[in-house]
């Protein structure tokens, strides 16, 4: 049975000397992995080898989802050239992409997570500057945790269930990935995972509007607070990690 569908791209792999195998992130059935077969001639049907991050509308036949897809078309559209010009921008959506494939199952549609996606790299390649990139980068993982299911509390004590209030001053609050949310002074000595946070960086994980106004090291803070709840999801650290922190 054929099927078509919206994909982006988020992982390619030779598979011979002419064919290779490509994991797709598709908006109506979601990730799939599937051979390109001939893809890497220079007359193939996909225009030469498919690339992370190419992004287009595909047909591909699936007989058995415990096999690999063939995929028999992909119509490329204009794709994420700029990237190339900024590395830290390329690494970020390399880090959105990794996410995307070790957080979400095969034939798992999220037709949501997958405008997110998309969004985030046309943006990301559009707004190159460090802290437009960063920022873009942590509302996307807002977005995918929600989509999966592990939206963090931010705006209460994950254990007692305080509201948190901002203050011009107030008491200390960390992150725990253990309690999957904010933990006030009073509860922090049951979490031993905890991660204090300035005030700062609470405000803006409290009320995200915030982080349009945040400063870099704010931004910087956030997102290894982040890094540091997707290791401990994963049980391992991100491969990409290391390149987006700072």
């Amino acid at each position: 049975m054929l099927t078509k569908d919206t994909a982006i791209c988020i992982r390619t792999t030779d598979y011979s000397e002419t064919s290779q195998i490509v994991t797709l992130f598709t908006r109506a059935t979601g990730k799939i992995s599937a051979i390109a077969k001939g893809s890497k001639r220079p007359k193939s049907a996909f225009d030469g080898p498919l690339e992370i991050f190419s992004y287009g509308q595909i047909v591909f036949s699936d007989s058995s989802r415990e096999k690999l897809a063939t995929l028999t078309e992909f119509q490329q559209q204009p794709g994420f050239a700029d990237l190339a010009n900024n590395l830290f921008a390329l690494n970020c959506c390399l880090f959105g992409a990794e996410l995307v494939n070790s957080l979400t199952h095969d034939y798992d549609p999220h037709p949501e997570l997958f405008d997110a996606f998309l969004q985030f790299l046309q943006n990301a390649n559009e707004h190159q500057e460090h802290r437009n990139v960063l920022t873009l980068l942590i509302l996307f993982q807002f977005t995918l945790l929600r989509e999966i299911g592990l939206m963090p509390i931010l705006n209460s004590c994950a254990n007692c269930k305080t509201r948190y209030e901002r203050r011009a001053t107030s008491d200390e609050c960390f992150f725990s990935s253990s309690a999957n949310g904010l933990i006030c002074g009073d509860c922090e000595a049951s979490f031993p995972d905890k991660i204090k946070l300035s005030q700062n960086a609470l405000d803006c994980l409290a009320n995200v509007k915030l982080l349009a106004e945040a400063q870099e090291k704010t931004l910087d803070e956030i997102q290894q607070v982040l890094v540091k709840h997707f290791t401990e999801i994963l049980h391992r650290p991100p491969k990409m990690a290391k390149y987006v922190l700072s």
